[in-house]
């Protein structure tokens, strides 16, 4: 059960750290920073803030979800591949800049 809470801690601060690169890399380098073209398109048309905002309470809220389904090596595989497809980019981008 403690390991499952902590997975669900990782997972939403991963959707956390992605919600705060890519607003830096946006307003940095702009929408095109944005590889998404469905939050890219929400950017455009109510600002990066409120559109990374609303989709990573989504994304917390289907974080949630899975937990308390109790779907916890889903949750796993999920943070997983946050780590290494997006926050991990991001802190190439930001390394090498």
């Amino acid at each position: 059960m403690v390991v499952s809470r902590v997975m669900l801690l990782l997972f939403l601060t991963a959707q956390g750290f992605d919600g705060l690169f890519t607003y830096t890399a946006v307003h940095a380098y702009g929408l095109h920073a944005e590889g998404n073209v469905l939050i890219a398109t929400w950017m455009a048309l109510v600002g990066p803030a409120a559109a990374l905002f609303g989709a990573k309470t989504v994304a917390a809220a289907c974080g949630i979800l899975l937990y308390a389904r109790g779907m916890h090596r889903t949750l796993f595989l999920l943070t997983v591949v946050y780590i290494v497809a997006a926050i991990g980019p991001w802190m190439m981008v930001f390394v090498n800049h």
